[in-house]
């Protein structure tokens, strides 16, 4: 990305925390819509992406239904971006109203034992969204980790919204991330990582809706190696303005096999709990993104 895109980017970005907040919530939700209908009627290489994603995930639908859920895809990442925006001002009241999580008691249960939760995520609905529903809702903070986005300002914008819902937040490069979540972890706390996406290009294979994919290792690690519970969860629209999520049943480590084997099957039970929620709803799965290997471009990288 040059330097004048990166700027551009940063000020647009500044420009929507600081305007959309303020505008009557009718008016954001509707602005939210009609910038995702023009973006899906551009088909530009994210709407493109997206619905080639989908058609792994809906493998008999027809055209018409994948432009169908194409353009609902983009309304409903538009819409995280519009309640993202705004979450800073939304109150814990707001946020009970707002987010209904079915199976939370597996959460505080882990919790109150003690040892240490991961919540593992897909870029399902509004992942923040679930974020402050934790820490203002059930009054826990967590731990998270963050990409590095460019610039280093549009980051830096990133990180400090993050905290600012109560989340603390570790870069993703650096390599200290892993042994901060494990101390996290051990101490009882909470981490929480949207793991649906490989970043390190050297996660562990799975195989998700039929393919190869790659997905990170470090949540079944992390549960590995401290003893914490591991969670999966999925969130999605219900067509009001609520959203809905499920903490689905623990990861258990396996009794037997090698670290690699152990995280390998932790790993692919994620992706099986995922699958299920994308499946379900996937109009809100957000990846606009290359995923599976066999639509990697080795020479360009994920992002291709």
């Amino acid at each position: 990305m040059s330097a004048v895109r990166e700027r551009l980017t940063d000020a647009l970005y500044g420009l929507g925390w600081s305007a959309v907040k303020q505008l009557p919530e009718p008016v954001a939700a509707g602005l939210g819509r009609r910038i995702a209908d023009t973006a899906w009627k551009r088909r530009g290489k994210g709407v493109l992406r997206l619905e080639a994603n989908l058609a792994r995930v809906v493998p008999d639908a027809s055209p018409e239904r994948l432009a169908e859920l194409s353009k609902a895809g983009m309304r409903s990442y538009m819409r995280y971006w519009m309640e993202s925006f705004r979450l800073p001002a939304w109150s814990a009241e707001r946020v009970r109203d707002t987010v209904d999580v079915k199976d939370a008691h597996y959460l505080t249960e882990g919790l109150a034992a003690g040892k240490g939760v991961v919540l593992a995520l897909p870029h399902l609905a509004n992942w923040d969204l679930a974020g402050v529903w934790v820490t203002r809702a059930l009054g826990v903070p967590f731990t998270t980790v963050a990409e590095r986005l460019k610039p280093e300002t549009l980051y830096d914008r990133f990180v400090a919204y993050r905290e600012s819902l109560g989340m603390e937040v570790l870069p993703h490069t650096g390599g200290s991330a892993f042994g901060t979540l494990a101390r996290r972890l051990r101490a009882g706390g909470l981490v929480c990582l949207v793991a649906d996406r490989d970043l390190s290009e050297s996660g562990v294979e799975v195989k998700f809706f039929g393919d190869a994919a790659r997905m990170p290792a470090g949540p079944a690690m992390l549960a590995q190696q401290t003893g914490a519970l591991l969670l999966p969860v999925t969130l999605w629209y219900d067509g009001t303005s609520t959203m809905r999520g499920r903490v689905h049943p623990p990861v258990d480590v396996p009794e037997t096999g090698t670290r690699a084997e152990k995280t390998s099957s932790m790993t692919q039970a994620l992706a099986d709990a995922f699958a299920t929620g994308i499946a379900e709803h996937p109009e809100d799965w957000h990846m606009l993104q290359r995923l599976w290997l066999a639509d990697l471009d080795p020479a360009k990288g994920p992002d291709a």
